[in-house]
């Protein structure tokens, strides 16, 4: 998990709180403040940094987990032998010298809060790599949650954690979203398929991804959004064609799937840029991004399934047999060599939906 800090030093009284108090439900990791009163009424399981703004400390640092000081000035005499604290520093990058003192802190310091001055993450690079396997934290200012979403995955390892001044609340619930880049965990079941139909032409959508799917991940597509079947990527080997490892032939262009925070879209509405979850045979889920959709008239076939406690689910796909589906403990199984006792993996959702959104209300699909 990304740690995630808040910056509530500007915010005015009131919205501080408030930001605060969303922020202690989230479980962000750290709230920042240049007050140490600020501080006090935070739980212990939030840790608790104070960021004098004049460099100046407080006589009294109760409540306070870590202090920041700048990475320029060090800590000062009078406190250095206090342990009742961590001291962690602070280094604001603008050229070869102190990149120099971040990449520094960034080894040594068990706290390291660093500022880019230039908007290239090559600085970040640099201090991510000669920090590789130190102990500490290296937290990287972020602008706002797109610039967050960069830094967590700069060197793909990405800023240990990111430190975000919020404008107001909501802002800590969405960088925690951020911070756990969509990954999460389906509770899959063992679909047992009933019966295949060829029911001749029609529009399926190859669901193109800027990420290489794994041998055992697909996406989940279903004609239903209360029952969708894990279509297997193209990261196996066909007689005719070369392996395709960011691609999923995932079905007719009217099927379901399943994007960010819990909603479907139809696939013919994705596009580049959309985003969609891969998933693999043990459930486990991330976001990868959407590079193209193509959509072509193809022949099709209806695959029909059950799941234990008697919900149909229906999937229609390309009607050909390099189209395939996961089953359980992440099998290749061949669409067109489907019959019925074959075991398939699944998702049952049990939300009904509103343009995508799940929504508990009367609804009945056919």
């Amino acid at each position: 998990m990304k740690v995630c800090w808040l910056d509530v030093r500007n915010l005015p009284d009131g919205v501080r709180e408030a930001v605060i108090e969303e922020a202690i439900h989230q479980r962000i990791d750290a709230i920042v403040a240049s007050n140490a009163e600020h501080l006090t009424a935070i739980p212990p399981t939030v840790r608790r940094v104070l960021w004098p703004r004049d460099g100046r400390l407080p006589e009294e640092l109760g409540g306070v987990d870590v202090v920041l000081v700048d990475a320029t000035t060090g800590v000062p005499a009078t406190y250095g032998s206090r342990t009742d604290v961590q001291y962690g520093q602070f280094v604001e990058v603008t050229d070869a010298t102190s990149l120099e003192r971040a990449n520094t802190a960034a080894r040594t310091q068990p706290w390291s809060v660093i500022r880019f001055r230039d908007p290239t993450k090559i600085p970040l690079e640099i201090v991510l790599a000669a920090a590789y396997k130190a102990d500490g934290v290296i937290i990287t200012e972020v602008a706002d949650l797109e610039e967050a979403e960069i830094v967590f995955g700069v060197l793909e390892h990405g800023s240990d954690g990111v430190l975000l001044a919020p404008k107001g609340v909501g802002e800590a619930t969405k960088l925690r979203a951020v911070a756990t880049g969509g990954i999460g965990e389906l509770a899959l079941v063992e679909l047992e398929v009933t019966g295949t139909e060829h029911i001749g032409m029609g529009e399926r959508a190859c669901v193109d991804t800027c990420s290489h799917f794994r041998e055992d991940e697909g996406i989940l597509v279903g004609s239903h959004s209360k029952g969708m079947i894990l279509c297997c990527s193209e990261t196996h080997p066909l007689p005719y064609m070369p392996t395709r490892p960011f691609r999923v032939n995932a079905g007719a262009i009217h099927s379901y799937t399943m994007s960010a925070e819990g909603r479907t879209h139809y696939l013919s509405e994705l596009k580049a840029g959309s985003k969609v979850q891969a998933v693999d045979a043990k459930g486990q889920t991330r976001l990868v991004t959407v590079g193209r959709v193509k959509m072509e008239t193809r022949p099709l076939l209806s695959i029909d399934a059950v799941s234990p406690d008697g919900r149909h689910v229906n999937i229609i796909v390309q009607d050909d047999w390099h189209v395939r589906v996961l089953g359980p403990g992440g099998v290749v199984l061949n669409t067109t060599e489907l019959r019925p006792g074959d075991k398939v993996l699944g998702y049952l959702p049990t939300e009904d939906r509103h343009v995508g959104y799940p929504i508990d209300e009367f609804c009945i699909e056919s």
